[in-house]
């Protein structure tokens, strides 16, 4: 596995996630695959490591996937259920964290509940896991403790999560279809209807609700919002004008796109492209 740091310039299906200013150098995000074995049940690990000057602060805002995460930090531990606006995460100091980002299937799996329970809402990993948690915890911190930058550091924190992420293999039926209900939702931009869904997957609306509620916490059309909401973020970084990057994701007009875009990141589509129109300084992210 080898650290994914392309810049805003190559952007993939997580960073296009990350609604970060391109004046913030505050960071480098190592990004992995996960091993062979966990397919189905990570989609990727992300360390950033961070040193931010003193007195300072580095918001990260991010319009997170339909997943549930695990994030360990010196400070915290936690599991994530899915925060269905703008998630934003405060860097300060010096410090790094290893996260995981599930696939759709694996949250209701890790937390024995259904995700509904977790919407917007996140716990210690010692909660939600009991002693294993404590014992994860304390196995990475100690992998990161030492050179949070090298990639043997990285290697043995993510050893850790693997060895106790095999329990949870394999994925359920139900988990198998959740899957693959998110990764066509994400990976067609032609699909802009619950009704696509329904017919793809032979289910009937109600059906695809219960579904998404169980696993994910959320409904059919915030899957295809979202989806809309990370490619316009991709197309406006790249410099799309804001009518064709409207028409693109299948709006109406522009007063619907900006009014969606708005209400979700807090600015306007005209403001996020303005950040990368004139960037300043290298982006090491």
């Amino acid at each position: 596995m080898k650290p994914d740091t392309a810049g805003n310039a190559h952007l993939d299906r997580i960073e296009r996630a990350h609604l970060k200013d391109p004046a913030d150098h505050s960071h480098v995000i190592y990004r992995y695959d996960p091993p062979a074995g966990l397919v189905g049940l990570v989609r990727r690990f992300w360390i950033p490591v961070w040193e931010v000057p003193g007195g300072q602060e580095a918001p990260q805002r991010v319009l997170q996937y339909p997943v549930a995460l695990m994030v360990v930090t010196a400070d915290y531990a936690r599991f994530y259920g899915v925060v269905p606006g703008l998630s934003t995460t405060t860097l300060t100091g010096v410090g790094w964290a290893v996260g995981v980002m599930f696939e759709p299937a694996a949250g209701a799996l890790l937390a024995a509940s259904t995700m509904t329970e977790w919407t917007d809402r996140f716990a210690d990993l010692s909660e939600v896991l009991g002693e294993t948690g404590t014992r994860l915890t304390g196995a990475v911190r100690a992998a990161m403790t030492g050179e949070p930058q090298a990639e043997a550091s990285h290697r043995s924190a993510m050893d850790a999560y693997a060895e106790m992420l095999a329990r949870y293999l394999p994925i359920d039926g139900e988990g198998a279809v959740v899957n693959a209900v998110v990764s066509f939702v994400e990976d067609r931009p032609d699909v802009t209807r619950v009704a696509q869904v329904c017919d793809e997957f032979g289910m009937t609306e109600r059906a695809l609700q219960r579904l998404t509620r169980r696993r994910l916490g959320l409904h059919p059309k915030w899957l295809i919002q979202r989806r809309r909401l990370h490619e316009a973020a991709e197309r406006l970084r790249s410099g799309g004008d804001l009518a064709g990057v409207a028409a693109e994701l299948g709006y109406s007009d522009q007063a619907h796109f900006t009014r969606d875009f708005r209400t979700v990141t807090a600015m306007t589509p005209g403001q996020f492209a303005a950040r990368f129109a004139h960037p300043v300084g290298p982006d090491r992210d």
